[in-house]
């Protein structure tokens, strides 16, 4: 694929960028660990990629077996600069959540969660607070309607909206909205970013929904090509003409000309690089959102700190993946083969990022 949309300026950017990648990728700091706490959920999702539900297959991994963990990353480095973030599935499913919390801030690890706010009373945000809890991202995806028919639960708007409503008066809890742009919602994007400046949200992460889980099969859940070209544009817009709130892409791809537009940073892919995962089941990986099986070992049966220094490789060298429709790519120094969780088990990339623009830019300008 030969890609032509990238400015002289930008490119040099990604130049010096890629250079400091180069150095963040050989040392893999380890600044971030997501625990998969729990794969039960209060909601069914249409666009769930992990197809998480009420009653799971696996059982919530007792707080103990993490700590063990975390006390054998103390000895090696300095907790505070090592970030836990508590993910599911729900983490709220979990009664000792708050617990789990304390723990982890005692060995001085701070610590956040993703929820989707069904079940933050005022009660339980008080206790997670007590707990130290550092920050929380909150899904909202769409206004009212959209957002229940996504999720598939009648209050779910509404404690989202009880959500934002206590975390403006917490200044001790970082917080963003997290949207998911679907077919559904994209035509109310607009609307949706009014809603969130009258709503006091100053951080609003806006991610493309890509093909896995139950999202594979329903074609509204996937963007037209043409509209992730005008996703990237909305976002670009909103940084550039509303200053009371801050718009981000997500972590979702390698986006061309809008690299340094849609985020403050170049593309990287984090997975493995300075983000490890600990699944239910002890699998010790990167990402969550990676469905493939790119597990590096197990906590019940290996040293975890052992396994993010000398094992990973598939996600710190990454030439496994200049094959098929990469191979001729030229942007394959920036974009280093797309995302981790664009992978499927056996390696292929499920979507180019660059591709899909680049067709939605062509689709746009030929009406």
């Amino acid at each position: 694929m030969r890609y032509k949309g990238l400015p002289l300026h930008r490119r040099a950017a990604l130049e010096m960028e890629r250079m400091i990648y180069k150095g963040v990728i050989a040392d893999h700091p380890l600044t971030q660990i997501v625990w998969e706490s729990t794969l039960r959920c209060d909601l069914r999702c249409r666009h769930c990629g992990s197809d998480c539900k009420t009653m799971a297959g696996v059982s919530d991994m007792p707080v103990a077996d993490l700590l063990k963990v975390l006390h054998g990353v103390r000895e090696k480095l300095d907790p505070s600069g090592v970030f836990i973030t508590i993910s599911g599935g729900e983490p709220l499913m979990r009664a000792d959540l708050e617990d789990c919390g304390s723990q982890i801030y005692e060995l001085g690890f701070p610590w956040g969660m993703v929820t989707n706010a069904l079940h933050l009373t005022p009660q339980r945000f008080e206790k997670l607070v007590d707990a130290g809890i550092h920050s929380m991202a909150v899904s909202l995806d769409g206004l009212k309607e959209d957002h229940n028919w996504m999720r598939g639960n009648s209050r779910s708007f509404d404690m989202v909206e009880q959500a934002i409503a206590m975390l403006r008066q917490e200044p001790k809890v970082v917080w963003d909205i997290v949207t998911c742009v679907t077919e559904r919602n994209f035509s109310t994007l607009p609307a949706m970013r009014e809603w969130m400046i009258e709503h006091g949200v100053e951080t609003w992460r806006l991610i493309d929904v890509f093909p896995m889980g139950r999202a594979a099969s329903d074609p509204m859940m996937m963007l037209f090509d043409k509209h992730y070209a005008q996703l990237l544009q909305f976002i670009t817009d909103t940084q550039h003409h509303y200053p009371q709130i801050t718009c981000n892409y997500g972590c979702e791809g390698f986006v061309g000309e809008y690299e340094f537009e849609v985020r403050e940073h170049a593309f990287l892919c984090h997975a493995g690089i300075t983000v490890a995962g600990i699944l239910a089941d002890g699998s010790i990986s990167a990402c969550t959102s990676i469905r493939g099986d790119y597990k590096q070992g197990n906590i019940y049966e290996d040293d975890f700190m052992d396994v993010w220094e000398n094992r990973f490789k598939p996600f710190r060298d990454h030439s496994w993946m200049h094959t098929g429709q990469c191979a001729d790519c030229n942007m394959w120094r920036y974009c280093m083969g797309n995302g981790m969780h664009l992978r499927d088990s056996k390696g292929h990339l499920l979507q180019c990022h660059l591709e899909r623009l680049m067709r939605g830019k062509e689709e746009l300008n030929n009406k």
